[in-house]
């Protein structure tokens, strides 16, 4: 009895082994989702809407940039370093408009600031953030590569999505000029 039992088993693990191994990959799962992202995304970098913005540390590494400011008037404000505690405004959509989070809904630490240091978000903030100056308003696209590559965060933020952000830089956390 006690050989029937253990093969019984062994056999339960062996097809849900073979089960998980002939499984779709993320990659196959969300194939279509990762193509329409990366089309889109080409489609805005080819459109002359944007600026394509590099991070110096990657070449490879880029967002999309559309300032919605006049920069002459904030071309002397300060901008944030990578270890900067920046307050900022946002919101974020995917390529279909659909709402995905925002610092609208939030109370703390101000109404709808969301207060971090930038090297503790994606990298594509990091990208974007660094070339602002407190008080521009962008918005900013960031390929998933930049994003949230492969991971899927929540049922709506899914592996492979490019992230549309409205932000802004409104302030410098603690920061005092001499």
């Amino acid at each position: 009895m006690k050989k029937f039992f253990y093969t019984a088993i062994m056999a339960i693990v062996a097809i849900t082994m073979l089960d998980s191994c002939l499984g779709k990959s993320v990659e196959d799962e969300y194939k279509d989702w990762r193509e329409n992202n990366e089309e889109w995304y080409q489609h805005q970098a080819a459109s002359g809407q944007y600026t394509v913005v590099t991070a110096p540390w990657d070449p490879s590494a880029q967002v999309l940039m559309r300032w919605h400011n006049d920069t002459m008037l904030t071309r002397h404000n300060l901008k944030p370093l990578i270890t900067s505690t920046v307050d900022v405004k946002y919101y974020l959509t995917l390529i279909d408009d659909t709402p995905v989070d925002s610092s609208y809904l939030k109370t703390t630490p101000a109404d709808s600031i969301y207060r971090s240091m930038v090297n503790e978000n994606v990298e594509g903030w990091l990208i974007a953030l660094t070339h602002m100056h407190v008080g521009d308003s962008c918005t900013v696209v960031i390929p998933y590569q930049q994003g949230y590559g492969s991971t899927k965060k929540t049922d709506v933020l899914v592996p492979f999505s490019t992230l549309v952000f409205g932000m802004k830089l409104v302030d410098i956390y603690k920061y005092r000029a001499n």
